[in-house]
């Protein structure tokens, strides 16, 4: 193989140029609405900027790339074949390694290793047969996966799901605040709406903020970089109706509010239907110590969770950084 230095730079040759990959590389096509295995489509023209989120589908075996909630890739992809479950859940990006070799499956090679869990779980060069077969990570065409690595950053969030959907904008004049303290995080917001997520080494902010938010616990938990900050109850008015599993990630602020793109996952089939994100937004409302390290620690990509379910610590890993699993 070539080394990294010039299979990057023939990427971005070839990304200027227009040169579409072979298929044992991977096939950029432009309807993507019948994939075959190694194919992909890439349109980054259609968002170049903004917060970059991954959606990996396990049922359509497919990996959504959305940037400031706009959609400008998907590939096929291959997960964890029977005995080598992909779990599900909601994680965030720990490393970065173009070159990469696994110290669990005898050196076996994995390109553009992004990193999900300390546990062998990765997005990564793979093979591509049309179904499930690898050892729990997400296998992506090379074409793909370099230029998926190109835009994201330790911090990008990645959803892998049973069930998906495409993520919504919603503005919502607050962030879990009554109104009294809407004017003092707007205020954060409009301060820090240009600052981006950080990179390995960076100095601050110290890592990806998410807050987490369990209606069955009635109670709410802020981490930063996987450490908890914060926690508390939470009031939910009409706390019969479910929250549903939602992730909002935060794309910036305007006069009129926070700007959040949100995402949908882990609803059941044949289940009642989950509520809209801006719904959840206005039914939602933690203390003021909440609300003050909410303030303290925003930044743009921060993470917002909604859940049914308990927060337990099954379901949570700080030495992973797995924000949720399902």
């Amino acid at each position: 193989m070539p080394p990294a230095s010039i299979r990057r730079r023939a990427l971005l040759l070839g990304m200027a140029t227009g040169v579409v990959a072979g298929p044992a590389l991977g096939q950029a096509v432009e309807d993507d609405h019948l994939l075959k295995p190694g194919q992909f489509a890439w349109h980054p023209e259609r968002s170049p900027e903004g917060p970059v989120a991954v959606i990996v589908s396990l049922p359509d075996q497919l990996t959504h790339v959305y940037r400031n909630g706009i959609r400008i890739g998907v590939s096929t992809c291959s997960t964890g074949r029977p005995g080598h479950a992909t779990p599900t859940g909601v994680f965030t990006i720990l490393q970065k390694q173009v070159d990469h070799h696994s110290n669990i499956y005898d050196g076996a090679e994995m390109a553009d290793m992004q990193r999900l869990t300390w546990t062998g779980i990765a997005l990564h060069v793979g093979g591509l047969p049309g179904y499930p077969s690898s050892h729990g990570c997400v296998h992506l065409p090379r074409a793909f996966s370099d230029r998926l690595y190109a835009i994201t950053r330790v911090g990008t969030v990645v959803i892998i799901a049973d069930a998906t959907s495409a993520p919504v904008e919603i503005v919502h004049p607050g962030l879990l605040l009554s109104s009294a303290a809407e004017r003092e995080i707007d205020g954060e917001l409009q301060a820090k709406a240009g600052q981006k997520l950080p990179v390995a080494g960076a100095a601050a902010p110290a890592g990806p903020l998410a807050i987490l938010v369990s209606s069955a616990d009635k109670r709410f938990v802020i981490q930063l970089g996987g450490d908890t900050v914060a926690s508390g109850a939470v009031t939910i008015a009409d706390p019969a109706t479910p929250l549903g599993e939602h992730v909002l990630v935060l794309a910036g602020a305007g006069r009129d509010g926070a700007r959040w793109q949100a995402f949908r996952h882990g609803q059941e089939a044949g289940g009642p239907p989950e509520p809209r994100p801006e719904q959840i937004m206005a039914r939602v409302q933690v203390d003021e110590a909440g609300r003050a390290a909410i303030a303290r620690h925003l930044h743009q990509g921060a993470l917002l969770i909604t859940t049914d379910l308990p927060l337990t610590p099954d379901r949570q890993s700080g030495s992973d950084l797995v924000v949720i699993s399902s």
